[in-house]
């Protein structure tokens, strides 16, 4: 069975710094019509730093939306037509104050695909090379250096709920699983 729903008419109802929000209308597989809101994003990068001992670095920052401090991988917003890959690097840097002798595409996630279109991209930063953090000006975080078996079991004890993290993570670990 095929699956879909034919889009009738979209409205923008929000249009904020970061996000618009639309109120679309669709009609659905058995001819009924629905109110659809849509997130619309420009999209992000989110990068698992993975330094030769099989530790990553990890950023600790305040998350408004949660209320709360969260540990997460580097991440960060695309701009309209920016490339992903120049944006890991950049965010990589920022957040970090790394560079990668090689990033490692693991592909795009669809973090709320039932009201947003954001799409990120993951990657696995390896052979980094150390420098100065300058993250933006309203970023205040801290790098933290922990090894990936230890994330792993953070995120099965439900430590770690940022969904970014959880897939960067488990991507790496599996990554390295069918190498060796």
């Amino acid at each position: 069975m095929n699956f879909f729903e034919e889009p009738l008419s979209s409205k923008i109802v929000f249009r904020g710094r970061i996000v618009s929000v639309r109120d679309d209308m669709a009609r659905l597989q058995n001819g009924k019509e629905a109110h659809r809101e849509v997130v619309e994003h420009p999209g992000g990068v989110a990068i698992v730093p993975l330094l030769h001992d099989n530790s990553v670095l990890m950023v600790r920052q305040y998350r408004f939306c949660m209320s709360e401090e969260l540990l997460e991988i580097p991440a960060g917003k695309l701009e309209y037509g920016e490339d992903p890959l120049e944006c890991a690097i950049r965010e990589l840097s920022e957040e970090t104050g790394c560079r990668a002798e090689k990033m490692i595409y693991f592909g795009p996630i669809y973090p709320s695909p039932g009201f947003s279109q954001e799409i990120l991209h993951i990657y696995l930063a390896t052979g980094l090379v150390r420098g100065e953090m300058h993250p933006d000006e309203d970023e205040f975080l801290s790098v933290e250096t922990i090894a990936l078996e230890a994330l792993i079991a953070q995120i099965m004890a439900g430590a770690i709920k940022d969904a970014k993290t959880i897939i960067g993570l488990m991507k790496t670990k599996q990554y390295f699983e069918q190498l060796f």
